[in-house]
């Protein structure tokens, strides 16, 4: 087991993977910008290092500093946390080949399963349903308009690099279609330094199912369940939970398998998590692989009782999960809100600023993952997310009624926050029964 690891990340996230180590005797160094300087959570590590100014290019994504952080600290092993380099390739081989272990998939994997259309041929390849489309790149706008009329209209040009809804458009007639190619690849070759996009057939309201995994490097790979990711805002989720509202239990093993297959085939290992799209029909389709430990890793966390980084940090130290999937029994609902410094009655517009007042809730199955504080000043230069509040109760039913208690007590001032919308969310007749999908938010909430 390694004795000192560096978390190359800050906030929430930061925190989180501070007190796995804590919980596994190991001493740990956090990282922070000029932004970040005398945040609460910092106080908590063994040493913390300034790695620059407050732009994240020039700080948490710099990985010269990084690396020469975790050099004077002295550190076994990197955890990059989510965001920012958790995804970076060329990090994770810059770290190994400072004999620093990346806490986090093989670069080869990485690799693989980080191109979304290499990602698409290997699921193909064992048997994992993809969403119909090019089977390649696009190359020209002459090739994506024969494939669309071919497909037929709607549909949607993807990123080849990246995530979090970048380089994406949904193209419904030939005009769409040659704006959308332009303005994806535009967005994609800024997001990712990589410009190249694929075509999709467009699924209309789907619901967005993923599937954690955990794999060794000694062959065992398991499937901790789904969670439904339905409920989101262009692209970015907003609500999560576990089981998947209404998914009959056939589908429920078939997707959790059809995941489980794909990352074997990947020789992948750690932590990660297969996404899915489900139709009307509950027929699903493989989207991407999420090759790091995701936001909502705590639902699957109460839903299974394991601790998720704990278990990155022991597989990355080489050792064999103790758990085989006859071993995985999940209990209950769990379901998570992102609290972020939005305004979602604004066009969800970002709100930093200093909190003044901060009155978390609590009582049985309440969880709230944050490393804000009264006084905390929630910086304008990253992203926006400042709590995950999660409750975890004996059916959906109570861990609903357990979440809007929850919602009405947590008192945020200062700042505005998307509480007021998850309260409005949680008394919705539609969500009460189940019945979301990616379009929820936009179809009912239009001026959000």
């Amino acid at each position: 087991m390694f004795q000192r690891i560096l978390v190359a990340n800050r906030g929430e996230v930061a925190l989180r993977v501070i007190r796995a180590c804590k919980d596994l005797g190991i001493e740990v160094v956090a990282v922070f910008s000029e932004a970040d300087r005398g945040a609460p959570y910092l106080g908590l590590a063994d040493e913390a290092i300034c790695i620059g100014p407050p732009s994240a290019a020039e700080s948490y994504l710099k990985i010269p500093r990084l690396i020469s952080a975790a050099e004077i600290a002295n550190v076994q092993a990197i955890h990059p946390g989510y965001g920012f380099l958790s995804e970076n390739p060329h990090f994770a081989e810059v770290c190994r080949a400072c004999k620093i272990e990346f806490i986090g998939p093989p670069v080869e994997a990485m690799r693989l399963l980080g191109n979304k259309n290499e990602a698409r041929k290997l699921a193909q390849k064992v048997g994992v349903p993809v969403v119909p489309g090019s089977e390649g790149l696009i190359t020209d706008e002459k090739q994506a308009l024969a494939l669309a009329h071919a497909m037929s209209y709607p549909v949607l040009i993807k990123a080849a690099a990246g995530g979090g809804g970048r380089g994406m458009r949904v193209a419904r007639n030939d005009i769409s279609l040659q704006a959308g190619l332009k303005a994806a690849r535009q967005e994609a070759e800024s997001a990712f330094k990589d410009g190249s996009v694929y075509l999709e057939k467009y699924i209309e309201q789907p619901r967005h199912v993923e599937v954690q995994i955990l794999a060794d490097h000694h062959g065992k790979v398991v499937h901790l369940f789904e969670r439904d990711c339905s409920l989101q805002r262009r692209h970015q989720k907003l609500v999560e939970e576990s089981p998947a509202p209404g998914l009959p239990a056939k589908v429920r093993e078939e997707i959790c398998q059809a995941a489980v297959r794909l990352i074997k085939a990947a020789d992948y290992a750690n932590a990660g998590t297969c996404e899915f799209l489900v139709d009307r029909d509950h027929k699903f389709y493989f989207i991407e692989v999420n090759a790091r430990i995701q936001v909502e890793h705590p639902v699957t966390e109460l839903v299974t009782g394991l601790d998720l980084v704990r278990e990155q940090i022991r597989i990355a130290a080489g050792e064999k999960l103790r758990f085989g999937q006859e071993h995985i029994r999940p209990r209950g609902c769990a379901i998570e809100c992102r609290i972020n410094a939005e305004d979602p009655f604004a066009d969800f517009r970002p709100s930093p600023g200093r909190i003044t007042r901060w009155e978390p809730p609590g009582g049985p199955g309440v969880r709230l993952d944050t490393h804000a504080v009264a006084g905390y000043t929630v910086p304008p230069n990253y992203d926006s997310l400042v709590a995950k509040l999660l409750v975890h109760q004996p059916t959906r039913d109570e861990a609903i009624a357990c979440m809007r208690r929850a919602l009405r007590e947590f008192r945020v001032e200062g700042i505005r926050t998307t509480i007021p919308l998850h309260e409005e969310i949680f008394k919705h007749s539609a969500f009460v029964d189940g019945q979301v999908d990616t379009t929820f938010i936009e179809r009912h909430w239009s001026k959000g």
